[in-house]
């Protein structure tokens, strides 16, 4: 009920709009203000009413098409003020045009100006400050752009290295191929492969004569090039180990196998020990079908896999990121 009797309380107020003084009018503007706060705290309480419970779901929908019944009704009476606001203005203009001389004419002139130029002054205060957020993108993209063209740079250096490296170790282990040797680059890497039948008798981890002068002359290769990190896997057929001792199945022969060969390659004091690092496969990453003795003997290896450090790489990633 509150809401009908500010209602009709500011018809009431409209309806002797015409006749007020402008001081009578500010009273009407400020009262229209604080209807239209009552308004929305109003609003609010509906709200809260809405949520309490279902009925005052219900009681809230009632009261809100009542209340946009009420906001046609006050737009309609605003815009009869707004018509009245426009007389009077006009009625006012009239007034003071007969009533001052050529320089309030001036004066309102200069007002309108100084707007203008307040306007114009904040208009470039924003372009100023989109321009300041422009360059700043220019230059992160720039800088961005540099890191990018760097780390480009990088990686086909890298690259090169890798391939001079595949040739360096080709040409080192020339002697060795077609007898269980391949040296093959792939995904940035270089893989040197060897057959155990080149490296060690059945069940044995001890290297031969011939398989070390082929490790050794990979670790001549490999101390000119400290930059590189040395994985060496064992691999072994899928044929389960028979024998007793010291070894308990293929993954710990294919474990024994690979630190041999970092033993060998540690006896070159111009390699980096913590470059090499010996891992075991077993039987789990086998490159052929175990039911041939062909295949088999492809999947009894030593496999080198020689890969870059890539510290400078990743530090300009997470620049560039």
């Amino acid at each position: 009920m509150k809401i009908y009797k500010v209602v009709a309380l500011f018809i009431m107020v409209l309806s002797i709009t015409s006749c007020v003084s402008s001081k009578k009018y500010g009273e009407l503007e400020s009262r229209n203000a604080d209807l239209q706060r009552q308004n929305r705290e109003m609003n609010k309480d509906l709200e809260s009413i809405r949520i309490s419970s279902e009925d005052q779901k219900r009681e809230f929908a009632r009261l809100k098409s009542d209340f946009e019944t009420i906001t046609t009704e006050r737009n309609q009476m605003m815009q009869r003020l707004e018509a009245l606001q426009k007389n009077y203005n006009s009625l006012e203009d009239s007034y003071d045009a007969l009533e001052k001389n050529s320089s309030a004419a001036i004066a309102e002139n200069s007002r309108q100006n100084r707007e203008l130029l307040a306007q114009l002054d904040e208009k470039e205060a924003v372009l100023i400050q989109e321009k300041n957020r422009l360059e700043k993108l220019q230059k992160d993209l720039a800088l961005r752009s540099q890191r990018i063209d760097e780390l480009e740079s990088l990686i086909a250096a890298k690259d090169a290295k890798m391939n001079a490296l595949k040739n360096a170790v080709s040409n080192a282990l020339t002697n060795f191929e077609g007898k269980g040797l391949t040296v093959v680059q792939k995904d940035g890497k270089v893989y040197v492969s060897m057959e155990n039948k080149l490296l060690f008798e059945s069940g044995s981890w001890a290297v031969n004569s011939e398989g070390r002068k082929a490790v050794q002359q990979l670790g001549s290769v490999l101390a000119q090039n400290p930059d590189i990190a040395v994985l060496i896997e064992g691999h072994t057929d899928n044929v389960p180990y028979g024998g007793s001792g010291q070894l308990k199945d293929n993954w710990d022969l294919s474990t024994k196998r690979a630190t041999s060969i970092v033993n060998i390659l540690r006896e070159n004091s111009k390699i980096d020990p913590q470059n090499l690092t010996a891992a075991g496969r077993g039987e789990y990453a086998p490159v052929a079908p175990n039911n041939s003795e062909v295949g088999k003997a492809k999947n009894r290896r030593i496999e080198v896999i020689l890969t870059p450090k890539l510290d400078e790489i990743t530090r300009l990633l997470e620049e560039t990121n």
